[in-house]
C-alpha cells in the first residue's frame, strides 16, 4: 500500500520505519523539520518498565500543592477551551487505583513491545544517538512517597518489571555522583534495565535512511484538512497540494485533536508542556551522573546523552502557548545544582519547550476509530512517554494496517 504518514516527530517517523520494512510505500508529512515539536528535547529516557501514569491516586492528596505552588511542576492555566476543560474532568476521573493498574499494565506491554522494536531499529539503522543502556533511579525524598512507590514497584514486579527499593547509601554506589544528595532522599526506586538517547539525534538518523530507501518526505507543509471519497479519505489537503494514499496515519502529537474533528473523530488529546534544559557535563568522574535519575517530588528527569546532560520536567495545561519563561529554566537549572552540584558549570542551558500529547488516562490512542474514515490509523496522545513507546504503538499499526489488507 501507500501510506501516508501525516507527523514526523519519533512516533511518525516510527511508523514509517516500520511500515517500510514491511513493504510499503511510505510518504510523511510535516509542517517542520523531523523531531522539531515535542520529540526534539524531550527527557531522553527509554523508560519501559518505570510507566507509572500521571492519572494516579496520589494526585489528589498532591493537588492543592502542585496547583497553588508557585514553584509546582504542575501548573493550570484555565483557557476558554472546552477541550481542557473536558480533559481536565476526565484526567480527575482517572486518578483512581483501578484505572491506574489498567493503565499501567496496558502501558508496560506496549513500552516491551516498543523495547524490542527499538532493537530492531538498532540493529536495521544504527544510529548515532548518545544511546546507553545504565539503569535508572527513582529518587523519593520522604519515607512517606517511598512506601507510595513501593505499591507501584509492586504492582509493576508482578507484571514482569525488575526492579528493586534502594537505600541512599546504596544509591551513591549506584551513582556515584549522588553522593552529597543522599541525606536528601529516604531511598529509591531502581531499574536496572532503562535506557537513555538523543530522541532529535534518532529523528534525524530515521528520515536519513528512509529518504534513502525511498520514502518520501514532504516537510514544511500545513495539513488543511481531507478530501473523503465513498465514506474513506482519498487525500490530504496540505499546503503543498493534495496527497493521495491507500492509507493514512495521524502522528501529529497535540494538533491530532483538531484533525480528527475534521474527520468527525473525538480525541481526548491535549497538550502538557513541558521544558527542558541540555547542558555540557564536567568530565571528571563522579561530576555527572551516567545512571538516569528521576527526582519525583521535583518531578524533574536527568539523563546523560553523550557528553550532555539533559533535564527535563513540569507538566503545565496552558494550551498552545510556545512560550519559554525564564523562571521555568531556572527551576530546571536549580534542580540540577541541588541533586548534581558539580555535573556542570551551567554555563549554555539551551532552553527548550515542548507539547507533549496526553490523554486523561495516559494511554495513546493507536488505531482505528469507529468515528472516523476506516484507512485513517490514529497514533497519538502518548504524552511524556512518546519516545518510550513509539516502535511498540508503531508495530501496531502497521498490524492493524495488514490485517485489515488480509
Amino acid at each position: 500500500m501507500h501510506v501516508c504518514v501525516l507527523g514526523a516527530g519519533i512516533v511518525g517517523l516510527a511508523t514509517a520505519w516500520q511500515l517500510e520494512r514491511r513493504g510499503h510505500q511510505v510518504t510523511v508529512i510535516d509542517r517542520a523539520a523531523p523531531g522539531a515539536g515535542a520529540s526534539g528535547g524531550n527527557g531522553a529516557q527509554l523508560s519501559y518498565s518505570y510507566v507509572q501514569p500521571l492519572a494516579d491516586p496520589s494526585i489528589w492528596k498532591q493537588l492543592p500543592k502542585l496547583l497553588l505552588s508557585p514553584s509546582s511542576p504542575l501548573k493550570l492555566q484555565p483557557q476558554l477551551d472546552p477541550l481542557q476543560w473536558r480533559w481536565g474532568l476526565a484526567f480527575l476521573a482517572a486518578c483512581n487505583a483501578q484505572t491506574s493498574r489498567s493503565t499501567t499494565a496496558q502501558l508496560l506491554a506496549l513500552a516491551a513491545l516498543s523495547r524490542s522494536g527499538f532493537e530492531a531499529m538498532q540493529a536495521d539503522v544504527a544510529p548515532d544517538c548518545d544511546f546507553s543502556a545504565t539503569g535508572k533511579l527513582v529518587l523519593y525524598a520522604s519515607a512517606a512517597s517511598l512506601d507510595g512507590a513501593r505499591a507501584q514497584l509492586e504492582l509493576q514486579r508482578a507484571m514482569g518489571s525488575a526492579q528493586r527499593i534502594v537505600s541512599p547509601d546504596e544509591c551513591a554506589a549506584i551513582e556515584p555522583a549522588l553522593a552529597g544528595y543522599r541525606s536528601q532522599m529516604a531511598g529509591a526506586v531502581y531499574t536496572p534495565s532503562e535506557c537513555a538517547a538523543d530522541c532529535l539525534k534518532v529523528c534525524a538518523e530515521l528520515q536519513r535512511v528512509l529518504g534513502a530507501r525511498g520514502v518520501r518526505f514532504l516537510l514544511g507543509a500545513d495539513v488543511h484538512g481531507f478530501a473523503r471519497s465513498n465514506g474513506r479519505v482519498a487525500a490530504v489537503n496540505t499546503s503543498a497540494g493534495d496527497i493521495e494514499a491507500d492509507a493514512f496515519v495521524m502522528a501529529l502529537g497535540s494538533a491530532s485533536h483538531r484533525l480528527g474533528r475534521a474527520l468527525g473523530a473525538y480525541l481526548p488529546v491535549y497538550p502538557l508542556k513541558g521544558y527542558s534544559i541540555t547542558v555540557e557535563v564536567d568530565p571528571s568522574p563522579g561530576a555527572a551522573p551516567t545512571v538516569n535519575v528521576t527526582d519525583s517530588a521535583r518531578k524533574v528527569v536527568f539523563a546523560r546523552i553523550g557528553s550532555r546532560l539533559r533535564v527535563a520536567g513540569m507538566a503545565e495545561l496552558v494550551g498552545h502557548d510556545a512560550s519559554i519563561p525564564a523562571t521555568r529554566i531556572e527551576t530546571l537549572a536549580a534542580a540540577t545544582r541541588a541533586v548534581f552540584p558539580h555535573a556542570s558549570r551551567l554555563e549554555e542551558l539551551h532552553p527548550w519547550t515542548g507539547m507533549r500529547p496526553a490523554t486523561p488516562k495516559g494511554l495513546p490512542i493507536i488505531g482505528r476509530l469507529a468515528s472516523a474514515p476506516p484507512n485513517m490509523l490514529f497514533n497519538t496522545g502518548h504524552g511524556a512517554l512518546g519516545f518510550t513507546l513509539a516502535f511498540g504503538s508503531a508495530q501496531r499499526i502497521a498490524e492493524a494496517l495488514e490485517s485489515a489488507a488480509s
